[in-house]
């Protein structure tokens, strides 16, 4: 069987969730022939990444200028026209805000139902994904004639390099000009990515300002190394800007170490960050929901115990 995986990508490198949609599209078999979708302009680069991965057969390369910032309309035409010439058996992409807006197109166009947030794959049309906000993981059968599908990035081992795949250079889809990009604003940090950190440090609505938020918590990140999240409520209040935010609305994260501060652990946060494997919590109400989750629990005035925590990491460098 044949597979397609749609590569994010800023025409220069690839986009991690999209390493974790290749690490995905392995778990068909050991016949599953992979290949990869680089579509954008002047983006050599990102198709030669994209080739150097482990388990990639081949690479569709597609550029032209209606690509340069992957509109998902043209998109969604060029992988429908793909499927129906090349005979794709399935279609994948990260569970991203760039998958989840592309894979229901592509579906439309195919005239099928797409499986949403997977994050397990059992075979074709076999998948386990998560609903009630991940308090219920559901086995999903499909009979679909194509399976189009967006994976949860944290739930699949990204692919390593070591690949020597072929690059196959196709021709450009029709421009349909419906959408055009404006402008894009992007936030730069030395911290590392949120979605795809070691170690994360998350604050909420009990830090009471974002001037208290970067007080307390930026010392506790250095220190760590960490990146920073936040809960929606953080978010909603203005603390800090939305691509912070960790959750079911926000990004799903699965670190090593998960450091909730002042978070009482509301539903919609624990979806996104109850899979990773250490979470310390700290907020003085011993009955707050997040301690259920929490593997070490702290009961106590954050703005005291993160500086003397802060300050216990110090000593012990």
């Amino acid at each position: 069987m044949k597979v397609l995986v749609i590569a994010e990508h800023d025409n220069t490198k690839i986009a991690g969730a999209t390493l974790n949609a290749v690490g995905a599209a392995q778990q068909f078999g050991a016949e599953v022939q992979v290949q990869v979708l680089v579509a954008g302009c002047d983006s050599a680069a990102a198709a030669n990444e994209a080739a150097a991965l482990a388990g990639v057969a081949q690479v569709v390369s597609v550029n032209a200028p209606h690509y340069r910032d992957q509109p998902v309309e043209n998109l969604a035409l060029l992988v429908a026209g793909l499927v129906r010439s090349d005979g794709f058996t399935a279609v994948l992409a990260g569970g991203t805000s760039f998958g989840k807006n592309l894979a229901p197109r592509i579906a439309a166009l195919l005239d099928v139902a797409p499986v949403s947030d997977v994050v397990s794959i059992a075979g074709v049309g076999r998948y386990v994904r998560p609903i009630y906000a991940g308090n219920v993981m559901v086995s999903v059968e499909s009979d679909e004639p194509v399976q189009v599908l967006t994976v949860r990035t944290t739930a699949f081992a990204a692919a390593s390099g070591g690949g020597a795949a072929g690059v196959r250079d196709v021709a450009a889809g029709e421009d349909l000009a419906v959408s055009r990009l404006v402008g894009r604003e992007i936030a730069k940090s030395e911290r590392p990515e949120l979605a795809g950190a070691r170690i994360v440090v998350s604050g909420g609505r009990g830090l009471g300002s974002g001037d208290k938020y970067r007080e307390v918590l930026e010392p506790l990140a250095d220190r760590l190394g960490a990146a920073l999240g936040a809960s929606r409520a953080a978010v909603d209040a203005g603390f800090v800007p939305n691509d912070y935010q960790v959750g079911q609305t926000g990004k799903i994260v699965a670190p090593d170490l998960y450091v909730a501060v002042g978070i009482s652990g509301a539903i919609q946060h624990l979806a996104g960050m109850k899979d990773s494997k250490v979470i310390v919590a700290v907020n003085k109400d011993p009955d707050a929901p997040i301690f259920q989750v929490a593997d070490f629990g702290l009961v106590g005035d954050l703005f005291e115990t993160i500086p003397q925590l802060v300050e216990g990491l110090g000593a012990n460098q």
